[in-house]
């Protein structure tokens, strides 16, 4: 065991407007299993890359293990895996790449099949079990789960809590729990280390929050009974040197010893108030440093329309299938859905669930694109692509639909020009951004520059804006940070919207209590 060591850390981008990190320390065994805990947009990617050397900082990082990361760029995956795995890893031994995929569950003859034909799951199984086929390896795994199935997350975590020797990014709850035994959180003013899993720093975190409030409070009305104190001691030594002055303006005086004791009267009451001032100040100080750390999150508003009829969109007998040369011939296709029926209703909350590949979001897909154009708010149906479709689906008459979806890479220019672009209300939107914790200087940037959470925030904050019958969310939660997670389960429990979505966090499921369609 050796350890990872972070010496007075200041690291910014060129050209940006702030610092990401300023000053930072703090040490990490090389075989701690380490969740990596922050919001969107504070440095995690970031700092996995300082780890790896990819940018010159201030400070010092040394460390006695080399650095992996997953995942792994890849510059072809029309290749087949087993020229992956070689470019992932050169000096791979093959026997060890095959038990790590067997502790997996995946057969060995993915090895033959092209890497872009695998599922996400299977994809992400592979790079895992290169990365640990290495010796003296310490792995930043960046968020594995976006994209895994239910089944494959617990798959995933059962297997990486039998291992140790990396850094953790996921905001899944139930995944950290299962997987991690110590955390390491970027805070608004620091970065600390605790042991425990997220649930045990969940509670801690609660618990100084609640201390640090209560803190807040004791010294609000400390600095209330200061500042009452320094305006009496400025009045009464602004009135004594009134009269001071007074005296030595009179042509005679009567009695030297009354100026002098008016003189030292005045003094001493000068004093008085620049020592009541300095403990005012410290006060003062004292509380803002007391709240540095306690992450705010304001609620989420929502006008969701209510619809007349019950039932919002019919599903009866639906198939979906897709052509595997580009070219709808019967023989040349693959059906990924047989026979599916579903009524979606109003103020239902409906999760599609199953395993990567099974069409959960080409069901997404369908509806949407039975609806008419109409009926769709902001969102291109260019970019989304349903396959054949057969059956009946039938959208409620004058239905509004709101739709998230998973890919962000057509998000690019400002912040104001988006809002133009689909003509949402601008203020509203910015608004709703800042409550899930964007910095004013983020509006300065292109959207380009976002990290993926602030990506995907952008679109639930576009479809917040929107009114509608029924929002269509697909993996609405990837990349996206625990607190904002927590503040879109409130705003859905407050709310109550009629909600079709695809997702695999199942503590955010269980919490908004929703009707699982498993497929």
């Amino acid at each position: 065991m050796s350890q990872i060591s972070v010496n007075h850390l200041t690291f910014y981008y060129d050209g940006s407007y702030d610092n990401i990190f300023e000053d930072v320390s703090f040490q990490i065994d090389t075989d701690w299993k380490l969740g990596f805990i922050a919001r969107n947009g504070r440095g995690k990617t970031t700092f996995l890359n300082l780890l790896q050397g990819k940018y010159e900082y201030k400070g010092t990082i040394t460390s006695s293990v080399e650095f992996d990361y997953f995942p792994f760029a890849i510059a072809d995956r029309s290749r087949d895996t087993l020229a992956v795995v070689e470019e992932i890893y050169p000096d791979y031994e093959f026997w060890k790449v095959c038990r790590e995929l067997t502790l997996l569950q995946v057969d060995t003859e993915v090895f033959y099949r092209p890497f872009d034909t695998l599922s996400n799951g299977e994809q992400t199984k592979v790079m895992l079990a290169v990365l640990f086929s290495k010796e003296n390896s310490f792995l930043l795994i960046d968020e594995p789960t976006n994209h895994l199935d239910m089944q494959t997350r617990e798959l995933v975590s059962n297997y990486l809590n039998k291992k140790k020797g990396f850094i953790l990014v996921s905001h899944d709850r139930m995944f950290l729990d299962e997987c991690i035994d110590h955390v390491l959180t970027i805070n608004k003013t620091n970065i600390e280390v605790q042991q425990g899993n997220f649930s045990s720093w969940w509670e801690n975190k609660m618990r100084q929050d609640e201390y640090e409030l209560a803190e807040n409070e004791r010294l609000k009305k400390d600095i209330y009974r200061l500042k009452e104190s320094a305006r009496q001691s400025r009045e009464w030594a602004d009135n004594v040197e009134a009269t001071k002055i007074g005296k030595k303006s009179e042509k005679y005086e009567k009695n030297i010893d009354t100026r002098a004791y008016v003189g030292e009267k005045s003094r001493r009451m000068q004093m008085r108030r620049k020592n009541t001032e300095r403990r005012q100040e410290r006060a003062i100080e004292e509380k803002s440093s007391l709240l540095k750390n306690i992450e705010t999150t304001d609620d989420l508003k929502l006008f969701p329309l209510r619809h007349h009829k019950d039932v919002l969109v019919r599903l009866e007998s639906v198939e979906i299938s897709y052509s595997l040369s580009g070219a709808y011939e019967d023989r040349n296709e693959k059906q990924i859905i047989g026979g599916f029926n579903l009524e979606v209703r109003n103020g239902e909350k409906i999760v599609l669930q199953g395993r990567n590949g099974c069409g959960k979001s080409s069901i997404i897909k369908a509806v949407l694109s039975s609806a008419p154009e109409s009926a769709r708010c902001s969102y291109d149906m260019e970019r989304e692509y349903a396959g054949k479709v057969s059956g009946q689906i039938e959208p409620a008459g004058g239905l509004v639909i709101s739709y998230v979806p998973q890919d962000t890479s057509h998000l690019l220019g400002s912040i104001s020009d988006y809002a133009k672009k689909y003509d949402i209300d601008e203020t509203l939107f910015k608004t709703l951004l800042r409550k899930l914790d964007f910095s004013r200087i983020q509006f300065e940037k292109n959207m380009e520059e976002y990290s993926g959470g602030q990506k995907k925030k952008v679109l639930i904050a576009r479809s917040l804006c929107e009114q509608a019958h029924l929002y269509i969310w697909d993996e609405p939660l990837n990349f996206i940070d625990v607190f904002s997670r927590m503040q879109i389960e409130d705003l859905i429990m407050k709310y109550n919207p009629t909600l079709l979505m695809v997702e695999h966090d199942k503590t955010f499921v269980d919490k908004i209590k929703a009707r699982i369609v498993q497929l």
